[in-house]
């Protein structure tokens, strides 16, 4: 097994985790725990949305570079990983710590 799917099974393998997905620079999925339909949607969506906080932060400091995205939500938090060659998203349940 390489050294990439050891990683993504056992990103998988945390509890609370729905699925992963790695997307090209395209922004076409090349590998996925989800199905075909809900893997285009977050690839397509958050494709667009990397590529915008990137050039943000280039825009704010052209010597700087975007290396993380967190967005959470009521239900799920989903956390993006962009790199040169791919984009990793990783979708999990969000559980608010009680006070």
């Amino acid at each position: 097994m390489s050294p990439v799917e050891e990683t993504l099974k056992r990103i998988q393998a945390h509890k609370g985790v729905i699925g992963t997905v790695v997307i090209n620079a395209e922004g076409i999925p090349i590998r996925t725990t989800l199905d075909n339909s809900t893997s285009v949607q977050y690839a397509g969506l958050l494709h667009q949305l990397t590529m915008k906080a990137r050039s943000t932060v280039r825009d704010i400091d052209p010597q700087n570079d975007l290396t993380f995205l967190r967005i959470r939500s009521k239900k799920h938090e989903i956390m993006v990983a962009p790199g040169n060659i791919s984009i990793k998203i990783i979708i999990q349940l969000y559980a608010a710590n009680p006070l």
